[in-house]
């Protein structure tokens, strides 16, 4: 009965501790990649399918290109996880907001441009949330293909593009 005692207490410490470990995985993130997730979870919140308030687990993936002069463009690939707490809950901390383990986590994809710390609507930022099990390899290459394009197509001039008046 010990056993199973302190088997149940140290079960219990690792859930909270794992939980923490994902707040605390957010809170390290640079205030950029913070936008971006912050992005796609008003966008999660505003969608009538979905019933469960969200919180940022981990990252998968991240890219960053600097352009010069404070524009950036980032790329974050995430997962999200469904908590116990309601809909639309303000409720960030990990301790009064659990996760929850029924539900499939949420993978998304943002890419964005920044200027000046801020993020721009021009490119229109790409947000892109799909269940995990429901993602395809089509929808991966979508993902991909869209934020190339937005990099690429950034118009940025370059040292080797500029022509000098001629005297």
């Amino acid at each position: 009965m010990k056993m199973a005692a302190g088997l149940l207490l140290l079960v219990c410490a690792g859930a909270v501790l794992y939980s923490a470990q994902a707040q605390d995985s957010y809170d390290g993130l640079p205030d950029d990649y913070k936008k971006g997730v912050d992005l796609a979870l008003e966008e999660l919140m505003l969608h009538p399918g979905v019933h469960h308030h969200f919180r940022f687990l981990r990252t998968l993936d991240k890219s960053e290109i600097e352009s010069g002069f404070g524009v950036k463009y980032l790329y974050h690939h995430f997962y999200l996880k469904p908590t116990r707490c309601a809909k639309g809950s303000t409720v960030w901390n990990a301790q009064t907001c659990p996760f929850r383990n029924d539900r499939p986590l949420i993978n998304c994809a943002v890419c964005y441009k920044t200027a000046a710390d801020q993020i721009e609507l021009v490119p229109k930022p790409y947000v892109h949330c799909i269940q995990k099990p429901r993602l395809t390899e089509d929808m991966r290459t979508t993902r991909t293909a869209h934020c190339k394009k937005m990099n690429y197509n950034s118009g940025a001039p370059t040292l080797l593009a500029v022509s000098m008046p001629k005297h």
